[in-house]
C-alpha cells in the first residue's frame, strides 16, 4: 500500500510540474490584454487584445483616419509546444494569408518577433512601459533603406 501512495504521489507530483511549465510564454504575455490605442492629428490607432483559451491571445488591430479605416489586421499570439508566435492577416495584403513572425527575444516587459522573409516589416516590438502604457515599434527594409516606426499606446480599459 504504501508503494502505490508513493508510485501515486510521485505521479502527481510529476503531473503538476509539467502542467505549470504549459503556456508559460503565453501567460508571460498577458500584459497585453485590454483595449490600447493612441490618438493623434493623424487618426486613431487601436489594438484590442483578448485571450480566447490558455494558449493564444487574439487581437484587432486598426487605423481611423477621420471616418476612413485605413489599416486593418486580425492578429493571433499562439503558444505551440513552447514556441511563441505572432500571426497576423491584413486585409488586402498578402492575398489576405497570415504572414507568421515567430518569437526572437522576450524579457518580463518586452517581446520581439522577426520574420526576415517579409517585405515590411520584418521585425516587430512590443514594450510595457507601465501597467497603462506600451510601445508598438515596426521595423525593417523599405525600398532599401531601413525604416522604423513607432506607436505609443494608452489602455483605455
Amino acid at each position: 500500500m504504501r508503494q502505490v501512495f508513493l508510485f501515486l504521489s510521485i505521479c502527481l507530483l510529476l503531473f503538476s510540474c509539467t502542467n505549470n511549465s504549459k503556456n508559460e510564454k503565453i501567460r508571460a504575455s498577458q500584459w497585453l490584454l485590454g483595449q490600447w490605442k493612441n490618438t493623434s492629428e493623424e487618426g486613431i490607432i487601436a489594438e484590442n487584445w483578448s485571450q480566447p483559451n490558455d494558449s493564444t491571445l487574439i487581437a484587432t488591430s486598426y487605423y481611423i483616419k477621420e471616418e476612413d479605416t485605413l489599416h486593418f489586421e486580425n492578429i493571433i499570439l499562439k503558444e505551440t509546444e513552447g514556441e511563441l508566435v505572432y500571426e497576423t492577416t491584413i486585409k488586402g495584403q498578402n492575398n489576405d494569408k497570415p504572414i507568421l513572425f515567430p518569437l526572437l527575444s522576450e524579457t518580463e516587459n518586452e517581446l520581439i518577433f522577426e520574420n526576415l522573409q517579409n517585405d515590411y516589416p520584418q521585425k516587430i516590438k512590443y514594450q510595457r512601459n507601465s501597467k497603462s502604457g506600451i510601445t508598438i515599434s515596426v521595423s525593417g527594409k523599405q525600398a532599401k533603406k531601413i525604416v522604423s516606426e513607432q506607436f505609443k499606446m494608452t489602455k483605455s480599459n
